[in-house]
């Protein structure tokens, strides 16, 4: 029923295979687009996902602070100035459920 296919990488241009037992496991889970990227471009989009990457997004950077409530060491995603308090999450989470 199914015979191997030669695909091209939408990310690097390589070809790669799609082989029959590839496009029949695609097919028992419903998948009805054949892949776009060869199996190293996916492993590599796959491990930026897990890394906190997102799709084309960059790792935001996060900066280091002292909890004005606990004075536990944590990190922020934006620089302190210390004009204002900078909670930890677990404070900043407590804050917040008391103000609603």
């Amino acid at each position: 029923m199914f015979t191997d296919k030669v695909l091209t990488c939408r990310e690097c241009g390589r070809e790669f295979d799609f082989t029959a037992s590839e496009q029949e496991f695609y097919a028992e889970k419903g998948f009805t687009n054949e892949p776009g990227r060869c199996p190293e471009c996916r492993a590599a989009r796959k491990a930026q996902t897990r890394n906190g990457g997102g799709f084309g997004r960059p790792q935001r950077q996060m900066y280091p602070a002292v909890c004005s409530d606990c004075g536990k060491e944590t990190t922020v995603p934006f620089q302190p100035t210390g004009d204002k308090p900078v909670y930890c999450r677990e404070c900043f989470q407590a804050r917040n459920q008391n103000n609603w």
